[in-house]
């Protein structure tokens, strides 16, 4: 399932793939993959991204 949300609030900080990617240390197309669906990562990776984009994990990866 695509994360649309993560790609909103990544885009809603004005970060790109890349930007996102060198914050919580991963590669572009781990941050891509996620985005599309194709990558599930890992809890201390999620956490990574939420505390960079300032939102909760229920708000980025919870699945309604």
């Amino acid at each position: 399932m695509k994360n649309l949300r993560l790609k909103a609030a990544r885009a809603a900080r004005d970060l790109s793939q890349q930007q996102l990617a060198d914050m919580v240390g991963v590669s572009r197309q781990t941050i891509s993959s996620i985005e599309k669906g194709d990558y599930n990562p890992s809890i201390k990776l999620c956490i990574a991204i939420c505390k960079v984009l300032d939102r909760t994990l229920d708000q980025l990866f919870w699945e309604d």
